[in-house]
């Protein structure tokens, strides 16, 4: 079972998790919905496509843009198409 863990919570746990560039991407219902907030901002990769973010809110903290997923992926990508990853000091762990 992969594990996502900030300020001491499981924030997301599954058996379906994806691995591209070293990153996990979790299945979107793996993911604890009230822990994430959407935000602004947006990156552009050349062969996933737009990525969008989430803060991550545990207990009043917040890690912003912690987490990211791409709503619409480029066909290389497909595999990865919503799922969730995460970074800036969120523990993933199998």
């Amino acid at each position: 079972m992969t594990q996502a863990v900030w300020n001491g919570a499981v924030i997301a746990q599954s058996n379906d998790c994806r691995t591209v560039e070293g990153n996990r991407y979790f299945p979107p219902d793996a993911v604890k919905p009230d822990v994430l907030r959407p935000s602004e901002t947006h990156t552009v990769c050349g062969w996933k496509g737009t990525a969008s973010y989430y803060d991550v809110v545990v207990d009043g903290k917040t890690n912003k843009d912690a987490a990211w997923y791409y709503p619409d992926t480029k066909s290389a990508a497909d595999n990865i198409k919503g799922y969730i990853a995460f970074w800036r000091g969120v523990e993933v762990t199998e």
